[in-house]
């Protein structure tokens, strides 16, 4: 059966999360239903593997799945039918990509990377609306930054992650955290950029609301250090809610959707 991999794009306001359900909207579940529309195989309901398990509200723009099917298909004609077939949930396959029986889209990969985006005004957001966290009072970059320096390496992020994570350790290697301050009118945008092979659950909500209190004034920079170090989910700051979560990447040892 020839395996294609799919990178996907998603808003996900209406899901309940990536991994499908039976009696909830799900990003996995929008795909495989247009994928059965078009391959035997999934119409007697073969599943997709996918790079990450993004929860409910939180968005995609570098989602990777794979799928095993039934057709050898021409891989341009098969975003095109697959997107065809998605209309008019919010996803797009933004590519898809013949690949060899050795490729997963989960086990394959070698780091994911994600992006939180945080507005800081008082007005209301209006157009990214349901796509940011958005606080009212402005935000001190270089104390987040200072921050975050703390968390990059191999650590025990026991206090970052979620009481319900399936993870089987949480120690896990943090390889980046940048952030980008951006001006808006009467504000500025944050976007905190994060890199590792894998991540626990809530893991990035953790450490951006965490790091959201610094910027406010009410952590020193130290704090983060001493939250980390006390392996005490008590400890975090506040976790941010979903809608600013985007996972942007996923990066294996050879990129399959190069020249695609």
């Amino acid at each position: 059966m020839p395996r294609y991999a799919l990178k996907i794009d998603y808003d996900g306001t209406p899901f309940a999360g990536w991994q499908a359900q039976a009696d909830q909207p799900s990003v996995q579940g929008a795909v495989e239903a247009a994928l059965a529309r078009l391959d035997p195989g999934f119409a007697g309901g073969a599943r997709i593997a996918a790079a990450g398990r993004t929860d409910a509200g939180v968005h995609a723009t570098g989602q990777v799945a794979h799928a095993d099917l039934e057709k050898d298909w021409d891989p341009f004609r098969l975003s095109e039918a697959l997107n065809f077939h998605l209309k008019p949930a919010p996803v797009a396959v933004l590519a898809a990509v013949p690949v060899g029986d050795d490729f997963h889209a989960r086990f394959s990969a070698l780091e994911r990377r994600y992006t939180f985006r945080l507005i800081a005004r008082r007005a209301p957001v209006t157009h990214d609306r349901g796509r940011v966290w958005q606080v009212l009072n402005p935000l001190d970059a270089g104390a987040m930054r200072a921050g975050a320096a703390h968390l990059i390496g191999r650590h025990d992020f026991t206090t970052f992650r979620s009481s319900i994570c399936q993870a089987q350790s949480p120690v896990k290697t943090l390889d980046e955290i940048t952030i980008e301050e951006i001006p808006l009118p009467q504000g500025a945008e944050y976007r905190f950029h994060l890199r590792a092979r894998s991540f626990l659950h809530n893991q990035v909500r953790s450490i951006v609301g965490t790091l959201e209190r610094v910027g406010a004034g009410a952590w020193a920079p130290d704090r983060v250090a001493e939250v980390l170090e006390a392996r005490n989910r008590a400890a975090c700051g506040p976790v941010c809610p979903p809608q600013g979560l985007y996972l942007t990447g996923v990066g294996y040892p050879r990129d399959p959707f190069a020249g695609a």
